[in-house]
């Protein structure tokens, strides 16, 4: 009897920690069904022609555009941004901040149409809360122009923002002395998608963030669901370009070197989101600055939901 009783319990043992395995790296369960509305919009704020070549390893001999864009996110009667594209400073703060030699390779295209000023315009506000993938410049550059929000970042982000600097891989001074409410990002939840730990927003599986360290220690992404049941990853720059994932492809060899604090951790990244899309070939991918996905989304006022 107790031989039986001990074989038992090694099996549902067994049979636990395999489960436990399976969630912690394979598929997540689907959010549970809910009323709420969840919807996003890109709003984009500034672009810059470039060659595709310079945005991953093995891009073509071809232009391609790319966009300073922040998203708009709502879930039910709340809204947050993620990311803020650029804001309606960023002329003083490049010219402060961006080293001189670093303007030859990045730039943006006038004009720019701050997104605070596009959500004015639209009748929507006040925004209370901007969460960045990361602490970069054209990511964080709007941020002062919501003096009331809080600012979410990941923990492993603080150095940056802590230690601002005049470099391309730094959080700028002239933008974080324009932040004054930080808010940290709690990973308080379980394995999601393949990464560790998440921070369901809501508790309703919709609007999940996970840590994606590599191009900074700090970068995260958002996994969202929107009413139509669709779902979509937004993955900050990890991949500047959603052309890169279909071979894995890093970063030009001499942006990565420049831009990725990790580059082995980055790598790391861009494959947990191939594993994602292996999963759930539905499964729509949003990098910050590819602005043909974005342009295929549709670009505020369009909402997509």
């Amino acid at each position: 009897m107790l031989k039986t009783l001990i074989a038992a319990l090694a099996l549902a043992a067994t049979l636990a920690a395999g489960g436990w395995a399976a969630n912690a790296q394979g598929e997540t369960p689907p959010p549970a069904p809910s009323d709420t509305r969840v919807r996003f919009a890109v709003v984009k704020t500034a672009s810059l022609q470039t060659q595709e070549w310079l945005l991953f390893s093995g891009g073509r001999f071809a232009a391609a555009e790319t966009a300073f864009s922040a998203f708009l996110i709502q879930h039910g009667e709340d809204s947050f941004l993620f990311d803020t594209g650029l804001g309606a400073q960023v002329g003083a703060q490049y010219q402060a901040d961006m080293p001189g030699w670093s303007q030859l390779f990045f730039r943006y295209d006038a004009p720019v149409q701050p997104v605070k000023a596009q959500l004015d315009n639209a009748g929507i506000g006040p925004i209370r809360r901007i969460i960045i993938s990361h602490a970069h410049w054209d990511h964080l550059s709007g941020a002062p122009d919501f003096p009331d929000a809080e600012v979410w970042l990941a923990p492993s982000e603080h150095d940056l923002v802590n230690q601002p600097s005049q470099r391309v891989g730094g959080a700028w001074p002239s933008q974080v002395s324009g932040v004054t409410r930080w808010k940290d990002i709690r990973f308080d939840g379980p394995a999601h998608e393949g990464f560790e730990v998440s921070h369901d927003l809501y508790g309703d599986g919709r609007a999940v963030l996970v840590p994606m360290p590599g191009h900074t220690a700090g970068s995260v992404g958002l996994f969202l669901t929107v009413e139509s049941g669709r779902r979509y990853f937004f993955v900050g720059d990890v991949v500047w370009n959603a052309g890169a994932l279909k071979h894995g492809a890093a970063k030009h060899w001499l942006a990565r070197q420049l831009v990725d604090q990790d580059v082995d951790q980055t790598q790391v990244a861009i494959e947990r989101i191939r594993a994602a899309m292996a999963r759930d070939p539905q499964l729509i991918v949003v990098p910050a600055h590819d602005a043909n996905v974005h342009a295929a989304l549709g670009l505020f006022p369009a909402w997509v939901e």
